[in-house]
């Protein structure tokens, strides 16, 4: 029993470090691209650029359509120039962050899409430049949105470090394939779904309060 406990506390703590590094990592690529791809948009953007909007949608979709697995397999090279390695739980962060940017950024654009436009035009009337609209009006009127699907990133880079353990990625998926399908221990296998479970629903659980209060603010 103490053995369990010492290697899912290790694994579970490999986890958490994957997870809200990248999570780190995705948000400073994905925020800009997002907030990029809803101004420059040629219908409701402040900014229209068709062209420009046009590409990173294009980047963004290409992104997005790798299966998580090959894309780590793919940036195992650029892992190794980074970290000095393509194995183990500081190597994963970087696949983990660019699996998650576009994804963070297409949130990020819905989010300030859901923006009222009267609130913009406002904004717009009383001489607001494009920059401020942007830090004053649409960051903070979508701050509720926001939250709730940076939660939904954090859930989804959980599953995708759990992936990550079948090519040596480290973290409970790691412990899960190899110290329980691979040794047939089927308590440490389920011990690490159990915290996933776990880790999953509590994170759920902060995100859904956060985006209340701050609904219930308004």
């Amino acid at each position: 029993m103490e053995q369990i406990v010492t290697l899912v506390g290790s694994a579970t703590l490999q986890t958490l470090a994957m997870v809200f590094s990248s999570t780190l990592f995705s948000l400073i690529l994905g925020f800009p691209l997002g907030i990029l791809l809803c101004v420059t948009d040629p219908v409701s953007g402040i900014m229209p650029k068709p062209v420009l909007n046009q590409v990173l949608s294009r980047i963004v979709n290409i992104l997005r359509s790798f299966p998580f697995i090959i894309l780590m397999i793919l940036l195992f090279p650029l892992s190794r120039i980074i970290v000095g390695t393509s194995i183990g739980t500081t190597a994963t962060i970087v696949p983990l962050s660019i699996a998650a940017a576009p994804f963070v950024a297409r949130i990020i654009e819905t989010s300030l899409k859901e923006v009222d436009p009267g609130v913009i035009q406002a904004a717009k009337a009383m001489g607001s430049t494009n920059m401020q609209i942007i830090v004053k009006v649409l960051v903070p009127e979508a701050m509720p949105s926001l939250v709730s699907g940076i939660t939904l990133t954090i859930i989804n880079l959980i599953g995708y470090s759990a992936m990550a353990g079948a090519i040596g990625g480290g973290g409970l998926g790691d412990l899960a394939i190899r110290y329980g399908y691979q040794r047939f221990r089927t308590d440490i296998m389920i011990a690490a779904v159990v915290v996933i479970l776990v880790l999953v629903e509590v994170i759920q659980f902060i995100g859904t309060k956060i985006s209340s209060g701050l609904l219930a603010k308004r």
